[in-house]
């Protein structure tokens, strides 16, 4: 069998820490004792290291496993990413097998875009909250991943 890159917060738990880093573990704890934890999965540090393996490149194995999670999530939802009437909007964190804090990045509300934000601010009835979070996601992508 292939190698398992991605992980439902359901499929793990607090003993995978060294796959699934600190965040990723203790999300699947929570998950796992019934707390309220937004759906989502964790891609484990053995993708980390192939990433690097692989000269900074996601390889097609990798990325097929992550398509097929971000489906998972669709399904789990109802909500379909990149879906202009209902949008899955996912927050990206990275974490690590030990602890760093303030050290990681993060994205929140990727999947956000122009035609998204408006059924986002009709939805909830707060347009000036949801340019609002336009606007981070916008500073966050550019610096985490533009680097701007």
């Amino acid at each position: 069998m292939a190698k398992k890159y991605c992980y439902l917060f359901s499929e793990g738990n607090a003993n995978m820490r060294e796959l699934l880093g600190g965040k990723g573990a203790n999300l699947a704890e929570m998950t796992n004792i019934g707390l309220p934890v937004p759906q989502g999965f964790t891609i484990t540090t053995e993708a980390c290291t192939q990433y690097y393996e692989d000269n900074r490149e996601i390889n097609p194995e990798i990325m097929a496993e992550i398509n097929e999670y971000i489906v998972k999530m669709e399904e789990i939802t109802g909500k379909r990413f990149g879906d202009k009437e209902n949008p899955l909007l996912v927050s990206v964190r990275s974490g690590a097998r030990a602890s760093m804090p303030g050290m990681m990045d993060t994205i929140l509300n990727l999947g956000l875009n122009e035609e998204v934000v408006e059924t986002i601010a009709a939805q909830s009835g707060n347009p000036r909250w949801a340019w609002d979070c336009y606007r981070r996601f916008i500073q966050m992508y550019s610096d985490v991943v533009m680097e701007v």
